[in-house]
C-alpha cells in the first residue's frame, strides 16, 4: 500500500478541508503540479485561478481557488488559498 500525504487547504475564512490523500494537483504560477508522498520539498505561489484536486483511492475533491500559496513537506501538503469552493461540476470536468 502506498503512503499517503496528510493534506490541510484552508482559506482566509476557514479550514476547507483536512485529511488523508494519495495524490495532490494543483496549479501554481509555475505551472501545473503533481505531489505524491515523498515530493522534494517546495513552497509555490498558486494561480490567481486554478483548482486543487485532492485524490484519495474511492474519490476525487475539486475545489476552485485563487491566489494564495502551496507548501509542500516530505510527507503533507498545506494549502493556503485567497478563496477557495467546491468545484462546479463544469470546472471539475476540465
Amino acid at each position: 500500500m502506498a503512503r499517503q500525504l496528510h493534506v490541510e487547504l484552508v482559506a482566509v475564512e476557514e479550514k476547507v478541508w483536512s485529511g488523508d490523500a494519495d495524490m495532490v494537483l494543483a496549479r501554481t504560477t509555475e505551472g501545473d503540479l503533481g505531489v505524491l508522498y515523498g515530493h522534494e520539498l517546495l513552497l509555490g505561489q498558486l494561480a490567481e485561478e486554478g483548482q486543487v484536486r485532492i485524490k484519495q483511492a474511492d474519490k476525487e475533491l475539486a475545489y476552485d481557488v485563487a491566489g494564495g500559496f502551496i507548501s509542500v513537506t516530505g510527507t503533507g501538503v498545506t494549502i493556503l488559498a485567497e478563496s477557495c469552493a467546491p468545484a462546479s461540476s463544469a470546472s471539475a470536468a476540465h
